[in-house]
């Protein structure tokens, strides 16, 4: 039962009774509000969607900190990423706001804030999405009935154009880096495809180089300034890849090294410590610069451009996309074409060129036959 009555003070009063058998009640200045309030709660009912009111009352700082405490299946970077959003942006703008209270057009405003502010895209996008999974584990736990962030329009994701390197400067850049010791680390990445992780964390027992074999099984990440081995980014990113002969060559003198040796890494630091992306970067941008790339179309080069080499060089080479994204460790073929697709210019060309030579092949084996029948006709004539 539902009804809308004016109390003594002048306010209206809307009332049901929730699935739960327990009576609800809201007041309103305005007769229309609470008869509005009131429809949308029977439509609620109704759908099958209605949620306690009084759950919708807790706070977004506490429904975080619940959020928070569950949280088990992340790889460690992934929830570092996403606790630092919550902690240091979330937080500080919704942390006394109700849950229920919270609505589509708070979010629009945050991004709008973002932006001004001077945030990329990518971050701007980052905080609606880490908002976005706090708030839908709220309507799992039915503490409100939809996500204000649905239906949200995001800021397009930055991109940039692809970018490779050609074999000479894959070359020039290795002899740049310094102190050399990191110049196997930089012709693997650009010949074998690994990324930083994989190669941070790639250990001696996973090279073989008599077999030119590479087994990626693990890789290392930095959470919280401390560095440990988790698995690959995807399931598909545990494979086995083969190396060009000359790189099994050089990883087989390069792993004799004391560095090496001591650390049981592949590629540590040159005091057998464990590679940090921070510390490299460093010596990164020196050996970019040394090769003279600072300024060109190659002007703030990032390691991980040596990944799309790698691919690019594999496609110059008549690669398949199901070899490149098992080279890659892809968690599927679709990520492989939309990356490196427009890398594939001549296959489109090459399917032409065969099915016209198995249609020319056709007609003509079509040709010989009639002709075969006709001098069988004239014969039997005879």
């Amino acid at each position: 039962m539902a009804s809308v009555n004016k109390r003594p003070d002048g306010k209206w009063r809307a009332r049901y009774r929730g699935p739960d058998g327990r009576e609800r009640a809201r007041h309103f200045t305005r007769k229309i509000d609470a008869e509005r309030w009131l429809a949308t709660q029977g439509a609620d009912v109704a759908r099958g969607e209605w949620v306690d009111p009084a759950l919708g009352k807790m706070t977004f700082i506490q429904w975080a900190e619940q959020w928070e405490a569950g949280l088990s299946d992340l790889r460690p970077t992934t929830k570092a990423l996403n606790l630092g959003v919550l902690h240091n942006h979330l937080l500080p703008r919704f942390a006394g706001y109700q849950l229920a209270r919270i609505t589509t057009s708070d979010v629009k405003v945050m991004i709008a804030d973002d932006l001004v502010a001077g945030y990329s895209n990518s971050a701007v996008r980052r905080h609606v999405i880490v908002l976005r999974v706090i708030l839908d584990a709220a309507v799992v736990e039915a503490r409100i009935g939809r996500n204000p962030c649905a239906g949200v329009k995001l800021p397009p994701e930055s991109s940039r154009d692809m970018r490779f390197l050609e074999p000479v400067e894959v070359a020039r850049l290795a002899d740049a880096i310094r102190p050399d010791h990191y110049r196997p680390l930089i012709l693997t990445a650009a010949y074998v495809g690994l990324r930083w992780g994989e190669l941070a964390g790639l250990k001696v027992e996973r090279v073989d180089p008599l077999r030119r074999t590479v087994q990626v099984v693990e890789q290392l990440v930095e959470v919280a300034g401390k560095v440990e081995f988790g698995p690959p980014k995807t399931k598909a990113g545990r494979r086995t890849v083969t190396m060009p002969a000359a790189i099994a060559e050089m990883l087989g003198e390069h792993m004799s090294c004391e560095a090496v040796r001591s650390s049981g890494l592949v590629f540590p630091t040159p005091s057998g410590t464990p590679m940090r992306r921070s510390n490299f970067r460093k010596v990164w941008r020196r050996a970019v610069t040394e090769a003279g790339f600072d300024g060109g179309p190659l002007d703030g080069l990032v390691f991980h451009e040596l990944r799309h080499t790698s691919a690019a060089l594999a496609i110059a080479q008549g690669a398949h996309p199901l070899v490149i994204r098992d080279r890659l460790g892809h968690s599927s073929i679709m990520v492989t074409m939309d990356t490196y697709g427009g890398l594939f210019p001549s296959l489109d060309e090459a399917i032409a060129e065969g099915l016209d030579g198995v249609l020319r092949a056709s007609l003509a084996d079509q040709t010989r036959t009639r002709a075969d029948q006709v001098t069988r006709l004239r014969r039997s004539a005879r």
